[in-house]
């Protein structure tokens, strides 16, 4: 079964869903901020997409520049970036796709047309 890792208010995230129902795709849909993904997931997760770690944070969050990641990020590793993401959902990229041929963070129609 296809993941549909989402956060209901945000646009981009009704944007995908409605692509994915549109397209009749099969899915679950995993509220972000309720079922925060653990650092394991992510970990597979990015591992899966062939993308760095980078890629699953949500750069664009007012969580991340209140915490001023933009300087702290490039000095950890991997593993520690999973770690934090893990410890609120408002911190990863959304949407992600997670399906049996793949995984992406963030909505690409282009993308998402090749894993499902």
């Amino acid at each position: 079964m296809n993941t549909f890792i989402c956060y209901a208010k945000c646009t981009t995230c009704q944007k995908a869903q409605k692509w994915l129902d549109e397209r009749g795709a099969a899915y679950e849909a995993r509220p972000i901020k309720e079922q925060n993904p653990t650092a394991a997931e992510l970990a597979a997760w990015a591992a899966a997409s062939g993308l760095p770690v980078k890629r699953f944070v949500n750069t664009s969050g007012l969580l991340y520049k209140a915490m001023n990641l933009k300087d702290k990020l490039p000095g950890m590793t991997d593993a520690e970036v999973f770690a934090l993401l893990a410890t609120d959902g408002m911190l990863v990229k959304r949407p992600i796709l997670v399906t049996e041929k793949g995984v992406c963070p963030g909505f690409k129609p282009e993308v998402w047309e090749t894993l499902l």
